[in-house]
């Protein structure tokens, strides 16, 4: 079984539902990054997004935005973000690790390489931010090659062609978003209808996370109770790096609360 397999599993016998929190890699810089990451799997996360810092990431909100001018400020390079992938799948060998980047940081080399490094890394699942899933073959093709599970995200008003689409070529799990426009923890999340999560489980789709907005263990509630597999936390998340950037320890201490919370909420169903 995949990770992701494995941990569904796992969550299924105990009636939980995942949480994945998220967080640009080397924010707001690759020492305390690494930290930061073992915080975030010792409070309880069932597994990672992980970002690699972008200077134009379009999917994402100002939160997020920040969070990568500051990672690149910090010099965090490529070599680093995947030194402390490592580093984590050193410590946590069963943990799920997804990446979420765009489209050119994976082309900008040949995809077979990209992805390639991914699984030496110790990666799961990618999924390209700015690639949909049909228009996502090569992508898909590369990281398949690779060992390596690839992510699409189905928007709340996909079709039913499209979301066949997306069953089809998702692996590990699909990045269901709960509304449109960009992630943000200052839009508030909405709950996808019943009807999208069953459409993706009848078409035989990996298990739905669902993401963007999600930022109390309501939201985490209300995502399980549609349907939804887990939840995701991104900007949430990162509010509190750019908050006590400068006070690691409380740093730390915030970020733990956190997860623990939004963690205990995938057991209230």
């Amino acid at each position: 079984m995949s990770r992701y397999a494995d941990m569904f599993a796992r969550l299924q016998a105990r009636n939980e539902g995942a949480f994945v929190p998220f967080v640009t890699l080397g924010d707001p810089n690759p020492e305390l990054s690494l930290e930061i990451v073992r915080c975030l799997v010792a409070a309880g996360a069932d597994a990672l997004e992980l970002g690699l810092p972008f200077s134009d990431p379009v999917a994402d909100g100002p939160t997020i935005q920040r969070a990568n001018i500051r990672a690149l400020a910090s010099g965090t390079k490529r070599q680093h973000c995947f030194e402390i992938i490592r580093q984590i799948r050193a410590e946590y060998p069963d943990l799920p690790i997804g990446l979420l980047v765009y489209a050119n940081l994976v082309a900008s080399h040949p995809l077979h390489e990209f992805y390639q490094q991914c699984a030496d890394a110790g990666v799961d699942s990618v999924l390209v931010a700015d690639v949909p899933a049909r228009e996502g073959k090569a992508f898909s093709e590369a990281a398949k090659a690779a060992g390596i599970a690839p992510i699409y995200i189905a928007p709340p008003d996909a079709s039913a062609e499209r979301l066949a689409t997306i069953a089809a070529a998702s692996e590990g799990y699909v990045y269901l978003l709960s509304r449109a426009g960009v992630t943000g923890a200052e839009t508030q999340m909405q709950t996808p209808t019943h009807e999208t999560i069953e459409q993706l489980k009848a078409y035989d789709s990996a298990p739905p996370l669902l993401g963007f907005g999600i930022a109390q263990p309501e939201h985490v509630h209300a995502a399980l109770s549609a349907g939804a597999a887990g939840a995701i936390s991104g900007s949430a998340v990162v509010q509190r790096i750019e908050q006590y950037q400068h006070e690691p320890e409380r740093l730390l201490t915030e970020l733990s609360t956190f997860v623990k919370s939004m963690k205990a909420a995938t057991s209230n169903l």
